[in-house]
């Protein structure tokens, strides 16, 4: 199965690297992925990895940045949220989990996990945010999600953030491969999690391990299931 570096993100041993486009993602999950871009091709859209495997350093970078508030934090709505008004490390603790994931809990770690968008739909130059706007009618890649509701599940793939339950926001251009990703997840537990938190130089990293069980009940766990029996779809 998988060992717990892979499960944390801290090496690449489960995952293939491809290029034009350049991606890494899982070994069970690129033929599936091509069969997904094969049928939006077919229906004239071009499903483009925007972000796929992310490995543990790389969601580090994110989270300390977020976390010392050298990158931007956003509400529910995708707008900017003011960092000065964050009060103590449990509000900005939170406030990074409604979007980002913990270094070693992010899905993409598993390379199970594509952001996908249609480069193809958007303007010359225009630059992807991965924000709610994009996605709701008028918004650039409106038509490409409405195909995606309709498909990918047809194809093993699901939304973990498909609305919010109390953990992340609603993330519709995260697609999942729920045979692997469902078992990866399974697999993965929270001392697997401390243990890699505990070797990491990561702020706010005591406050994170005190709360840990509850996060990883709230963040890691907390998904969105498949609407219909991908339970019952095998590798």
């Amino acid at each position: 199965m998988w060992n717990e570096l892979e499960l944390t993100g801290r090496t690449r041993s489960h995952v293939i690297q491809l290029n034009n486009p350049r991606f890494a993602v899982n070994k069970d999950v690129y033929q599936p992925f091509c069969e997904l871009q094969n049928a939006a091709q077919k229906d004239g859209f071009t499903l483009f990895p925007f972000s796929a495997f992310r490995g543990f350093e790389t969601q580090l970078k994110i989270w300390n940045g977020k976390f010392n508030g050298q990158k931007p934090l956003y509400d529910i709505h995708g707008q900017p949220r003011d960092y000065s008004q964050l009060n103590n490390e449990d509000e900005i603790i939170d406030c990074i989990l409604n979007w980002s994931a913990l270094p070693g809990a992010s899905r993409h770690q598993w390379g199970t996990e594509i952001d996908v968008v249609d480069l193809t739909k958007a303007p010359e130059n225009y630059h992807v945010q991965l924000l709610p706007q994009e996605t709701v009618k008028g918004g650039v890649f409106y038509d490409l999600h409405q195909w995606l509701n309709e498909n990918i599940e047809k194809y093993g793939f699901f939304r973990p953030y498909g609305m919010y339950q109390g953990g992340m926001y609603p993330e519709p251009w995260h697609l999942s491969y729920w045979p692997v990703a469902n078992r990866m997840l399974q697999s993965l537990t929270v001392d697997m999690l401390a243990d890699a938190i505990k070797s990491a130089d990561m702020s706010g990293k005591q406050r994170v391990l005190e709360r840990l069980p509850e996060l990883f009940k709230h963040h890691v766990q907390n998904i969105c299931l498949p609407l219909t029996g991908l339970n019952e779809v095998k590798t």
